[in-house]
């Protein structure tokens, strides 16, 4: 049965450990689009299963607002992950809006989780489904990306994960985390722009992984400015300190929201005139032009009620 994907806004992702209540309770009171509560990287290993259960308190008890609720499960070749989603979905199913998967590298690790939560969305007569995320943060992942898009339509976002995928490619610990002044140009741009072709074609929401130098404001912000200009919807936070420069990134201003209403009205008028393209302020606009208005700037201010 194929169902339609929920449209979620994702211009900040704030990464949050699983194991600290004190710093789960401050991402519900953020102002950050989605946060996912991490049982990976974040959580030393004699912590995660504990965690899981804190994880459970913090999305039934603090008031998330209208944010994403996600979860960060460990990646399939652990001990976890199987059980990350059953305790934190039998625990939490009602308030979880999407599971986060790590390390993926085929669409069957996709396919898994995916029936894993349709039994047990029966089972415990959810009212709605839990959608997917996945990072692609191997050379295998990358490869294979293609169908991995396509696995189900259960999964909503794909995620560069630049870190690990550095380590899977042998790249420099210096280009990591945020210093690649010896390359000359963006590093990141094949990665980064065929994830975002994946996800158009196959209507999922490109996101771009973290800017693991959090001091460096400047290099956060053009990191964004380059994900948002090959098409990715949002970036990672790993502190607060980002939440507020991704928002800003990975919205459109209200001038630029109100020219393109104008240009598409402008358009509509000489379209119901029998013309084909108009000039608007010296600039041509024709079908083209207004495809791309409403498929970016528009729908955005659509998704962020402006």
């Amino acid at each position: 049965m194929s169902h339609t994907r929920p449209r979620r806004a994702r211009r900040v992702q704030l990464s949050t450990p699983g194991s600290s209540e004190k710093m789960m309770a401050k991402a519900a009171a953020s102002d950050a689009d989605h946060v996912f509560l991490d049982l990976e990287d974040a959580v030393a290993p004699n912590q995660k299963v504990a965690s899981r259960k804190k994880i459970v308190e913090a999305l039934n008890t603090l008031d998330w607002g209208t944010k994403v609720r996600c979860v960060r499960i460990n990646d399939l070749s652990t001990e976890y992950a199987y059980e990350d989603i059953i305790e934190v979905v039998e625990g939490a199913g009602h308030n979880l809006d999407t599971i986060m998967m790590t390390k993926v590298t085929s669409a069957a690790d996709i396919l898994f989780a995916d029936r894993l939560l349709s039994m047990m969305e029966k089972k415990l007569k959810l009212g709605r489904r839990i959608g997917l995320e996945a990072l692609i943060e191997e050379v295998e992942g990358m490869q294979n990306i293609d169908s991995i898009a396509r696995a189900t339509d259960r999964l909503e976002c794909l995620v560069f994960g630049m870190g690990d995928f550095s380590a899977s490619m042998g790249i420099s610990l210096d280009a990591v985390i945020g210093s690649n002044d010896d390359y000359p140009g963006d590093m990141w741009h094949y990665a980064r722009f065929r994830l975002v072709i994946a996800c158009r074609a196959a209507g999922l929401d490109p996101v771009d992984g973290p800017y693991a130098d959090f001091s460096n404001v400047d290099g956060y912000r053009e990191e964004c400015r380059r994900a948002g200009t090959l098409g990715c919807v949002g970036k990672w936070a790993i502190h607060p300190s980002q939440i507020a420069i991704a928002r800003e990134a990975f919205s459109p201003t209200v001038a630029k929201v109100a020219e393109a209403r104008r240009l598409v009205q402008a358009y509509a008028a000489a379209e119901a005139e029998g013309s084909g393209a108009i000039k608007v302020d010296g600039v041509m606009v024709d079908v083209a032009t207004i495809r791309l208005l409403r498929n970016g700037i528009l729908s955005k201010a659509e998704l962020y009620g402006m």
